[in-house]
């Protein structure tokens, strides 16, 4: 992927260096987010290290590189999407992202870099723990600088569906459903979310060429390593359909490519389509 010498979006928190004094923010913000602070201290408690001496993690130059990646992929987002949502007589708002180490507090509550990179809607910011592309080279195998930027451009996603009103459509649906239909609601979403991923590909593509051969197949083959039928058998043995909540393998890999191949973000509705 080309992306060395792109502009850097002005959009990232860097929140990785978080100490002890960070603990008392954190609880600051969900007391005004309406958090019950005991309640929170104790899963902050829960998901502290062990006693002893504390040092903020220093940054490693690998580590600094990558953030700058990361600040570049999220700038080629902003300018496809604005461009994407001007064409459609629409406003796009940047979305920030918060770069954390270990745990952070969102507007949709304390989470921990174990839930992976995700999407908060309450405050319209995507959360992001670097380790987590080495968590996504060495258990998923998925490798390439461009299945990096298709996980930030997935979140991004979500961000798009936002601000479109859908997540919000979707919510209210998934509130009247039974656990089942909640579930399809869920997939249904997150394929969106994929295929928007793919169009902003295409189009990052059609204005900067930041493709390189074997970059679409990275990404493909990221969104096929974690489908939820890949990742039920990894850990359970079996998969039960039912249950997912982000895809098979194939869906997620199937529509990524459709949003690249149309390259229109209205030829995405996962809802109403014959077959997902």
């Amino acid at each position: 992927m080309r992306w060395q010498g792109g502009r850097e979006s002005e959009n990232v928190d860097d929140q990785r260096q978080f100490g002890g004094g960070g603990v008392l923010v954190l609880l600051l913000i969900g007391w005004l987010l309406g958090a019950d602070p005991l309640a929170l201290l104790q899963d902050l408690q829960q998901a502290a290290p062990p006693p002893g001496p504390q040092q903020p993690a220093a940054s490693s130059p690998e580590e600094e590189q990558l953030k700058q990646f990361v600040s570049v992929v999220l700038a080629e987002t902003e300018d496809v999407w604005t461009e994407l949502f001007r064409a459609q007589g629409l406003r796009y708002r940047d979305p920030h992202l918060v770069l954390f180490r270990g745990q952070i507090q969102s507007a949709c509550g304390f989470s921990s870099a174990a839930v992976g990179p995700f999407y908060c809607p309450e405050d319209e910011r995507v959360y992001l723990d670097l380790s987590f592309y080495q968590e996504l080279h060495d258990r998923f195998h998925a490798q390439g600088e461009f299945a990096q930027a298709y996980v930030i451009a997935h979140e991004v996603g979500h961000h798009v569906q936002k601000l479109l009103g859908i997540s919000d459509e979707v919510r209210a649906r998934q509130a009247r459903a039974d656990q089942r239909e909640a579930n399809h609601l869920s997939v249904c979403l997150e394929l969106q979310a994929d295929f928007f991923a793919g169009v902003w590909a295409k189009h990052a593509d059609d204005l900067r060429h930041i493709l390189e051969p074997g970059d679409i197949e990275s990404a493909l083959n990221c969104a096929a390593a974690i489908g939820d039928d890949r990742l039920q058998k990894q850990s359970r043995g079996y998969v039960v359909p039912d249950s997912f909540t982000h895809g098979t393998s194939a869906q997620r890999a199937r529509w990524f490519r459709r949003g690249y191949e149309t390259g229109d973000m209205r030829a995405g509705d996962t809802f109403n389509a014959r077959e997902l």
